[in-house]
């Protein structure tokens, strides 16, 4: 059983550290403390462009095509954090800016589609940005995991499925569905996207409560200048009153990228087709039946944790374009062994995490991926009688080194892991309270 998506392969198997979840860190180190203030073959290729990246001017203005923002951009451009954060991104974090926006010609056209179809401005994409560089493997020490940085409750809270199995804060497609579908509630509640926006970072109640206690200040204030006038009370985090101004810098920078210096080099849109297959199938045996690498496969399920659909039901695998015609019979013609990624054995006294996994080839981290419950005693034994998953080699060689998803805090940074599929590190832009507080 397949389907078609089009909404393509990144740039590897291996991630490295999340710059853009580092903009936080980035951002702080040079913030500054201003005060908070108030018919041609051309027109074919420009045409092209638009419809390959809907509602994207980086590729219309490389043709010389004035940029147009569905977000009230123009009014605030000369706001001092805004001019500020202009500054930076086509300064001092421009390689990390310019990385985004490479990774924007990815998953662009996803993000502004999901946008437009719930009636909310494409641009907010750029929300997107300044919370991970659009990074899909992007998580804070706050426990923000994502290109839109959900907490594990906030996700689930969105109709996002995050569990031991699988992450789906970590899927571009499920997760810019929840982000819209917060965002649509958000807007809805303060009237105001940049009053949404706000409260996306700090908290719906924090924004709430401003609104209340300043009210007098706020009468006949309307539209977005009421996010404005609320950040100059200060009652917002710092974090919070400059989160629209970088959106908007963000915004400035990102539609002429030409105009601050900044080259955009493009990678191939998103697209993949799906088939359905067996819980507890390797991604290894679905890339095998689809004629192309696992890492093909894992980069188009990120949120697959174990390098294999999860146990229990059947799932939609993403393949690559083209791959998924004839796959169920060629599935079928596997060996038995090579469609199963785990193995039960029983435990007997003695044993321990370590020489089980030895005894497998793997180490004991990686069989404690597939064990999370497992019994054991003061000796550092396992329990006797207990049922353990042991991986097959295959599956973990793409599988995710993640800390618990379920966490709504790190106890520490994870380090980058020897072994099995590496995940990047981030520092987070927003505050922790914000996904904690109403996420």
């Amino acid at each position: 059983m397949t389907d078609r998506h089009i909404v393509g392969p990144g740039n590897g198997r291996r991630l490295v550290r999340c710059g853009g979840a580092m903009i936080a860190l980035l951002l702080a180190s040079v913030a500054s403390v201003a005060p908070f203030s108030q018919a041609s073959a051309q027109e074919s290729a420009q045409a092209a462009a638009q419809s390959a990246v809907q509602g994207d001017t980086a590729l219309v203005v490389a043709l010389g095509s004035k940029p147009v923002w569905d977000i009230d951009v123009l009014s605030y451009q000369t706001q001092t954090r805004v001019q500020h954060f202009v500054g930076l991104f086509s300064g001092k974090v421009r390689a990390e800016f310019e990385k985004s926006l490479q990774r924007q010609t990815r998953y662009g056209a996803l993000i502004r589609q999901k946008l437009r179809a719930a009636g909310l401005p494409e641009d907010m994409t750029y929300l997107a940005l300044i919370e991970s560089w659009y990074d899909p493997n992007a998580f804070s020490k706050a426990a923000a995991v994502g290109i839109w940085q959900f907490m594990a409750g906030t996700g689930r809270g969105v109709g996002l499925r995050v569990d031991w199995w699988v992450d789906e804060r970590r899927d571009p497609v499920r997760s810019t569905e929840g982000a819209v579908r917060l965002l649509s509630g958000l807007r809805a509640q303060f009237g105001s996207l940049y009053l949404a926006a706000a409260a996306y970072d700090g908290g719906d109640g924090r924004v709430s409560r401003g609104l209340v206690r300043y009210a007098g200040r706020l009468d006949g204030v309307e539209g977005e200048d009421r996010f404005f006038s609320l950040a100059e009370t200060k009652f917002l985090r710092p974090e919070t009153r400059d989160y629209v101004p970088k959106i908007i810098a963000a915004a400035l920078v990102g539609k002429e990228p030409s105009r601050y210096g900044i080259k955009v080099e493009s990678l191939p849109p998103l697209a993949f087709d799906t088939v359905r297959v067996a819980g507890a199938t390797p991604l290894a045996a679905v890339a095998n039946a689809a004629g192309t690498a696992a890492e093909a496969v894992y980069e188009l399920n990120l949120h697959l944790l174990r390098g294999m659909t999860p146990p229990g039901d059947s799932s939609w695998v993403r393949v690559p374009v083209g791959t998924a015609g004839g796959f169920d019979e060629r599935f079928a013609a596997l060996d038995p062994e090579e469609r199963t990624a785990v193995k039960r054995v029983t435990t007997r006294k003695g044993e321990s995490m370590s020489s089980i996994a030895r005894a497998h080839g793997l180490t004991a981290k990686q069989l404690g991926w597939y064990n999370p419950k497992a019994v054991r005693l003061k000796s550092g034994n396992l329990a006797t009688g207990q049922s353990i998953l042991v991986p097959t080699r295959e599956t973990v060689r793409v599988a995710a080194e993640v800390p618990n998803p379920s966490l709504e805090r790190y106890p520490h940074h994870p380090k980058a892991p020897a072994k099995g599929r590496p995940v990047a590190s981030a520092k987070k832009p927003a505050q922790p309270a914000r996904k904690k507080a109403t996420h």
